[in-house]
């Protein structure tokens, strides 16, 4: 039996893919970074052919395999399913590598954090995999996101008086020889209070980094995203001045469904970070080794519906972008939230509504 063409797609990517002149390593540096990108070479897989594949997620948040990607060809994407027929035979290793992609399939977000949770789950080691952490030039894009949770550590220690760090390996790299009598001893009352050696404080400052950086991640997503959504809403309205549409009252409550989902997913999952902001600052007016594992614990937890929200909204809203960028008829603007918008929206209200129970 001749194998299924692979289903040329359109880019499910949140953000531009980099140009063909890219080099290998920007583009392994943006799917790392990607909230819907999964390079299957992170997986210990036994078929060859597999290894160069991704996958990724769709519009209607599907998990697709990406056999190849070209600018002119575009996005060569089949169902894990149809996998065996596209290597013209079903052996033992491929069957031992389709369970563990369809495991990891189901997870809403392919973005590092969520993917150590679920790589986890297969006794997969993620610990000490590169890929599973985020670039450098992604660390460095979130140094003004960082300052919100590194101020009060450096304040904590150094008091009031100006320190200049660009990242949390600054911060290692400057609490591991504090050179001044009273860094030291303020270093040796965080240590009592975290019930922890003084010689462990970088350890403490490392988890703390990575905790935090999760968050300055995901904020920055958000903060992509949710201008997007507002205009995309405002585009909605455009949709119902038209006079056709407006007789239509089936047509006109879906329009304020998807609206109203919009919204609340928005708010909510905006509401979240608040928390979060609130949870930091609360940790630093008590600092102790159960107000850490506390905030730990509560950010870790919201890790993978936080993830799954931003990236279901992100592709959505890239397809959107890319597909109407020079405007739209009603009825073509009508026929794309059907078909592109409402499938998975449900999901991802569900998704956000469940996180509630994580506070």
């Amino acid at each position: 039996m001749a194998a299924p063409a692979a289903h040329h797609a359109g880019r499910p990517s949140p953000r531009p893919r980099p140009s063909p002149a890219s080099r290998p390593d920007d583009c392994e540096e943006e799917a790392r970074d990607a909230l819907h990108i999964l390079p299957l070479s992170v997986v210990p897989l036994e078929t060859p052919g597999l290894r160069r594949a991704r996958l990724v997620k769709n519009v209607r948040l599907q998990t697709a395999v990406e056999l190849f990607n070209d600018a002119h060809a575009g996005s060569g994407q089949v169902a894990p399913s149809h996998l065996p027929l596209h290597f013209g035979a079903r052996t033992a290793e491929l069957d031992r590598d389709l369970v563990k992609i369809n495991r990891i399939a189901q997870a809403a977000s392919f973005d590092v954090y969520s993917l150590r949770i679920e790589l986890r789950r297969l006794n997969i080691d993620v610990d000490s995999h590169r890929a599973l952490r985020l670039s450098q030039r992604k660390k460095d894009q979130l140094t003004k996101y960082m300052c919100v949770f590194t101020r009060p550590l450096i304040e904590s220690v150094y008091g009031p008086d100006e320190v200049h760090v660009q990242s949390v390996d600054d911060l290692i790299r400057m609490f591991a020889n504090p050179d001044v009598a009273e860094v030291r001893r303020r270093l040796r009352m965080m240590a009592d209070r975290l019930d922890i050696g003084l010689t462990e404080i970088p350890n403490f400052l490392e988890e703390y980094g990575d905790i935090f950086l999760s968050l300055a991640y995901f904020k920055q997503c958000l903060d992509e995203i949710v201008p997007d959504v507002q205009d995309f809403l405002a585009w909605m309205d455009g949709i119902r001045a038209s006079s056709e549409i407006r007789r239509d009252a089936r047509q006109v409550r879906m329009l304020d469904e998807v609206a109203r989902d919009l919204t609340e997913i928005t708010t909510s999952i905006t509401g979240r970070f608040e928390s979060f902001d609130n949870r930091s600052k609360d940790f630093w007016r008590d600092i102790n080794a159960h107000s850490f594992r506390a905030i730990r614990e509560l950010i870790t937890a919201h890790h993978v519906t936080i993830g799954g929200v931003l990236c279901g909204l992100a592709v959505k809203m890239d397809l959107w972008k890319s597909r109407f960028a020079s405007g739209g008829g009603p009825n073509r603007r009508l026929e794309f939230i059907k078909s592109e918008i409402l499938p998975g929206l449900s999901h991802i209200r569900s998704l956000e509504r469940s996180a509630r129970g994580e506070e």
